[in-house]
């Protein structure tokens, strides 16, 4: 019986924390900054790193920070003014350090033709392919 009453006791104790534990991640929850979520959105998520950053939410928060608008190759002029009247600055050229902007592509696999090389694979920039 005293092993029931253990078994018990611990599921108890179990389910009790999850409850707190359920009722804390509600309650405390941490918002992501809207500035930066906005700033995100603007940019093009094609996950380059051409701006430095491992990806666009990356980028978002460092511009969130302070960083350049003009970092973003696939976003162009386009993004840099978008992002300038966001943040209230003056919009800039792009840094040529990135990159420079590129006529905007889509890739077709012929699947008849395919035979499977994987050479579109390694020539994606922004692992587009699957």
């Amino acid at each position: 019986m005293s092993l029931l009453w253990a078994i018990l006791t611990a599921l108890l104790a179990v389910g009790l924390l999850a409850i707190v534990f359920g009722f804390a991640s509600v309650r405390f929850k941490v918002e992501g900054d809207p500035l930066v979520e906005q700033i995100d959105e603007l940019l093009p998520q094609t996950q380059c790193g051409q701006c430095g950053y491992p990806g666009c939410k990356p980028y978002a928060q460092a511009i969130a920070d302070g960083d350049d608008i003009n970092k973003c190759p696939p976003g162009g002029d386009a993004t840099i003014k978008r992002l300038a009247d966001l943040m209230g600055v003056e919009a800039t050229s792009l840094d040529a350090a990135h990159g420079v902007e590129d006529i905007k592509k889509v890739a077709f696999i012929r699947e008849d033709e395919c035979i499977g090389c994987t050479k579109c694979i390694q020539a994606c920039p922004v692992d587009a392919i699957l």
